[in-house]
């Protein structure tokens, strides 16, 4: 998995939802092969059904999904969201909410693979055009094509956060 490998050898680290199986497992063993620190987050109840990652550098049990999002938002520096479904979408429409409201100021990237999410941003741009969603909430939304561009914009972003949010440091070239 390319954003993994990527996280690694930029000496970053992930905070995922804590699961072994699917796309976020693999992103996990990815960035773990590459030497990321990865901290797995995961309710109590769910260890079993998304069968709990077991070679994470940390993996914190929760009570409740709200404990599990509050805590992967607060641990941290930026928000990518691949291609998934509705916990994908729940994850990630909270944290922009949450960007909107002020909250945290961290960068927010969909990662429309290959126009995966193509029509939810057009959805969106209708809400925009209807008055539902401002555009400068929609803005939010950094959409970007690839992983090396999740992290090219991430670090980009990184630059203008302000002061109180201590982004990670670039690797030296």
């Amino acid at each position: 998995m390319t954003l993994g490998r990527l996280l690694g050898e930029a000496g970053l680290g992930l905070v995922y939802g804590g699961a072994q199986v699917g796309l976020m497992g693999a992103l996990a063993d990815s960035a773990l092969a590459s030497g990321s620190e990865v901290i797995g987050v995961i309710p109590r109840s769910l260890a079993g059904v998304e069968v709990a990652h077991q070679r994470l550098s940390q993996l914190v049990l929760v009570e409740t999904m709200h404990e599990r999002k509050a805590l992967m938002a607060q641990e941290a520096d930026a928000f990518a969201a691949l291609p998934g479904g509705f916990g994908t979408l729940d994850e990630f429409f909270e944290i922009l909410t949450w960007a909107q409201l002020g909250i945290h100021a961290k960068p927010c990237v969909l990662v429309n693979t290959g126009g995966y999410y193509d029509q939810l941003l057009g959805f969106l741009q209708v809400a925009v055009d209807q008055g539902f969603l401002k555009p400068e909430n929609y803005a939010l939304i950094h959409v970007v094509g690839n992983a090396a561009d999740a992290l090219k914009c991430m670090q980009r972003l990184w630059q203008s956060l302000p002061v109180s949010h201590v982004a990670p440091a670039e690797p030296a070239p």
